[in-house]
């Protein structure tokens, strides 16, 4: 990305973040999903990522409230996705309710490995371009 500078604008930008991101390798998805935060895991998010945990909380704001059983079944649900995938969950979760990612996370334990990866690294996508354009 430095090497690209300077970028036009914004859209030139969230472009080449997009072409950069999807140009890695899968290692190197599972390396930047290692450093995400679990959905749900607000002590995690502060303990391991004090100086960015506002950004993850407010794209997670809607499960914080979510009653204890939608959490414990996300609990579960995480648990199971990363024993069959070997990496945590990644979704965009802005404007979500705990129900609806315990429902997007349940249809994607259906998928094979492979297309899970792809999945998560768009979904990866979606934050980064979400929190460049906060910026």
């Amino acid at each position: 990305m430095i090497a690209l500078r300077p970028l036009r604008n914004d859209e030139a930008l969230f472009e080449a973040a997009h072409r950069e991101w999807f140009a890695l390798r899968p290692e190197d998805w599972l390396e930047a999903f290692a450093q995400h935060p679990r959905i749900g895991d607000r002590k995690q998010l502060r303990a391991r990522f004090p100086a960015t945990h506002e950004l993850s909380a407010s794209e997670q704001a809607r499960v914080g409230g979510a009653p204890d059983n939608i959490l414990d079944a996300l609990a579960a649900a995480n648990a199971s996705y990363e024993r069959r995938f070997g990496f945590i969950f990644i979704v965009c979760a802005t404007g979500k309710s705990a129900g609806e990612i315990l429902d997007l996370l349940h249809a994607r334990l259906q998928n094979d490995p492979a297309s899970e990866l792809r999945v998560a690294a768009s979904e990866q996508a979606r934050i980064t371009e979400l929190r460049l354009r906060r910026l």
